[in-house]
């Protein structure tokens, strides 16, 4: 018996429009990333003045280090699904993830290039822990993958307002519209042709996505952020 595939009323099948979707979303970061590590800024706080511990900084430079912690968390956690995939894993799937994975190291690998453009205050490389995560468990990674996502358009959308550089934030804004389709994919690899991906959960009262400030999301974050760090939230208004 042949494969069923779901196709859409314009024919294509459900599997390519989310990879085109996908797609769509990708392709201006690595270009836009490119002029960004010229914008100048005035906060060059250096290391911490020999502290063990990194702090974020302040003003743009710490927003930015604030968005590299997290797309570090989720680069780290792409890698690992797309270096060990789950048992059972259809093509489809395999191709989503593979994509997701490719465009959170480009959306990391560019947050270190733009800030070590402005200043030599740069989040060192981050290890992580997933307790409780079961990589071989399609259930237990596309829960966590969806938690990730979510928690990430939710920073960026309450981070935006932080930002005074308006090149950083046109950038983050093209992130952020990425991060969203993400999470729309795998909200659809959990129920397919649902309507999940603007879910009340996402989604608040007056139609907009949510928004998390820095304190809720670090809160989240934290419990697979191992390296630890400091951040004044109030040295960034």
């Amino acid at each position: 018996m042949g494969k069923l595939i779901k196709v859409d009323s314009q024919g294509a099948t459900l599997d390519t429009n989310r990879r085109n979707f996908l797609k769509l979303g990708g392709l201006g970061i690595m270009v836009a990333g490119l002029t960004l590590a010229g914008c100048n800024d005035d906060d060059d706080r250096g290391m911490g003045g020999g502290n063990d511990i990194f702090d974020l900084g302040e003003g743009d430079v710490g927003v930015l280090n604030y968005a590299y912690a997290l797309e570090q968390l989720e680069a780290d956690f792409y890698t690992k699904v797309v270096n060990s995939f789950y048992s059972g894993i259809s093509e489809a799937e395999r191709e989503i993830l593979t994509d997701l994975y490719h465009h959170e190291v480009i959306h990391r690998d560019f947050f270190k290039a733009a800030i070590s453009g402005v200043t030599n205050n740069v989040l060192p490389t981050l290890e992580f822990q997933y307790t409780g995560v079961d990589f071989s468990n399609r259930n237990s990674v596309l829960a966590t993958a969806k938690a990730l996502e979510d928690t990430g358009v939710a920073a960026y959308n309450a981070a935006g307002k932080y930002i005074t550089n308006l090149d950083y934030l046109v950038i983050a804004g093209k992130i952020v519209s990425v991060e969203a389709r993400h999470a729309a994919a795998i909200r659809d690899l959990i129920n397919p042709g649902s309507a999940d991906f603007s879910g009340n959960d996402v989604v608040d009262s007056n139609g907009l996505d949510v928004a998390k400030e820095p304190g809720e999301i670090v809160a989240i974050a934290a419990n697979f952020i191992k390296t630890p760090f400091t951040w004044n939230e109030q040295n960034i208004n």
